[in-house]
């Protein structure tokens, strides 16, 4: 259930409606935004009396709310959410937020280079694998601790906030401490347990759609890291399985549009993953950025012909240069920033 309050109500006539709406027995939580304040019930509505809540003084508006996700639903929180990366960065808003950087951290000469260079062509953080979930068991892993500390040594070298994803409930505690942004993989969206562990981190977390998840089963597990306390959270659309092979996956851009309607949370598209090949990530780039996304995560390597991990799929520092030209001229027409 959602409660809307009219504008110009009093502060006794807010407590009245939350007090009526904890009689019935749920929590209640309140959204103020820039120009509505929104009570939403957390729970059973059942045992509330709607009639009698629509009659107090200051509410405008009651409406029940059949999705199963609340905190993530914008019926809740009307505004769209800002999510702070650290290091002056964000994700949402006006300005388009661009992570780049390698599948994998290699070696320092490798992540240190690619991130000055994204760095100077205008990324917002930089992103690398330090675990690598992998189809097979035989394909490079990642280089696990020490892949964490590179990508703190380039993050101290260029200052941008750090992103890479945690396989294992064991590395939170971790991944609290070091990085700037936990990735949760498309194979882990529905790792319960790690999800309500990230719920009681500090750190935004960037949540990829599985791949072959629908929209409500995403959202769905956004809501388990928000029930947990932690509301820092970024939607990553990144392809999902179809019958089609000549692509890795097929990017959902339907979805960025969706969600935005649906959620108040941030939306970014990842087209190299979605793709699997270099050359579609630049078209595939500016269709996100005119379908609405709030940012892009692109894969970058400085010799992608000798990559350990996803080579075909990522682009050189060079062709990311050019690409963030191309985005810089289009984001204007969208009513973007970069």
């Amino acid at each position: 259930m959602v409660v809307i309050m009219k504008p110009g109500f009093t502060p006794e006539q807010l407590r009245d409606a939350i007090r009526t709406m904890e009689e019935g027995g749920v929590k209640v939580m309140v959204s103020k935004g820039t120009e509505t304040t929104i009570l939403g019930a957390e729970g059973n509505a059942a045992g509330i009396n709607q009639e009698k809540l629509s009659l107090l003084p200051g509410v405008e508006r009651v409406m029940r709310v059949t999705e199963p996700y609340k905190k993530a639903n914008r019926k809740y929180h009307p505004d769209d959410t800002l999510v702070d990366l650290g290091s002056g960065a964000a994700v949402g808003g006006k300005r388009l937020a661009v992570i780049a950087g390698p599948c994998s951290v290699e070696s320092e000469e490798q992540i240190v280079g690619v991130a000055q260079a994204v760095k100077t062509a205008g990324a917002t953080a930089l992103r690398g694998g330090a675990f690598k979930p992998r189809t097979s068991p035989y394909a490079f892993q990642g280089m696990g601790n020490d892949g964490i500390r590179l990508l703190q040594e380039a993050r101290a070298v260029t200052g941008l906030p750090i992103v890479t994803e945690i396989m294992s409930t064991d590395n939170v505690e971790m991944f609290e401490m070091c990085v700037d942004v936990i990735q949760v993989g498309a194979r882990n969206m529905q790792n319960f347990d790690l999800l309500k562990q990230l719920g009681r981190t500090t750190k935004p977390i960037l949540l990829k759609r599985g791949l072959s998840s629908t929209i409500e089963e995403w959202l769905m597990s956004a809501e388990y890291i928000m029930a947990g306390g932690n509301e820092k959270v970024i939607l990553c659309e990144r392809g999902i399985r179809t019958f089609e092979t000549f692509t890795r996956n097929t990017l959902d851009l339907s979805a960025v549009l969706a969600v935005k309607q649906l959620s108040h949370l941030p939306v970014v598209v990842d087209p190299s993953h979605a793709c699997g090949k270099a050359w579609m990530v630049e078209r595939m780039s500016m269709a996100a950025l005119a379908a609405g996304a709030d940012g892009l995560i692109i894969e970058v390597h400085n010799d992608p012909p000798h990559a350990l991990c996803d080579g075909a799929q990522s682009i050189t520092p060079e062709q990311f240069a050019a690409l963030m030209g191309k985005l810089k001229e289009l984001a204007p027409c969208v009513g973007r920033e970069l």
